[in-house]
């Protein structure tokens, strides 16, 4: 599980010195927990095949990433090209979302599914969404609709929902009780992943 010092790698200065960190003490958590995660989809979806993968930042040649992710989707070579569920670290707080960023091919398929449903009934009010990957500011449940219009007009537009874990409550206590919301978030997430998987 994620500790203390998961965080304070966010304030290491460079890439490479960073990127090093993030391989030797965050990785290894996405793939423990990422595990659990593709387990419980198996057993939930069990006529679908689930991929885990974790974000490299290959791109990058100057600045150190702001944060770190790794993704479960239904394709081997990648997951940006679909929906599919994102387990991250921010300097400030954990995320699993259900992501749709990056220009999926279906993005005007999934906006005009996500406009008519009522999340409000499906979600529980600690949900919030993000409107764009790269920044850490999340928006109340009450934003969904709004959002899910703007992805259907808006190319470069994106869409995450789901729930964060601060980073005080990551101090060994709580691991077992964290571990749980996380797969009770994939298992709550699946009736919209489901629905976009139709698309």
């Amino acid at each position: 599980m994620f500790t203390q010092k998961s965080f304070e790698i966010f304030k290491i200065e460079g890439l490479e010195p960073r990127m090093t960190e993030i391989r030797s003490e965050i990785q290894p958590v996405f793939s423990e927990i990422g595990q659990k995660l593709l387990t419980e989809l198996s057993v939930k979806i069990p006529n679908q095949e689930f991929y885990f993968h974790i974000a490299q930042h290959r791109r990058r040649t100057a600045n150190a990433p702001e944060n770190t992710w790794s993704a479960i989707s239904t394709k081997v070579r990648g997951y940006k090209m679909e929906a599919h569920f994102q387990l991250g670290i921010w300097e400030d707080y954990v995320f699993i979302y259900l992501s749709m960023i990056d220009q999926p091919k279906k993005q005007k398929e999934y906006a005009n599914l996500l406009t008519n449903l009522s999340v409000e009934k499906l979600l529980t009010e600690d949900y919030v969404i993000s409107k764009d990957h790269t920044k850490a500011e999340t928006y109340p449940l009450s934003a969904f609709r709004e959002a899910a219009e703007r992805l259907g007009k808006v190319k470069k537009s994106e869409l995450e929902i789901g729930r964060v874990w601060p980073k005080e409550r990551f101090n060994g206590k709580e691991d077992s009780i964290i571990l749980a919301e996380m797969i009770e978030t994939i298992d709550q997430l699946l009736p919209i992943y489901q629905k976009l998987m139709e698309a």
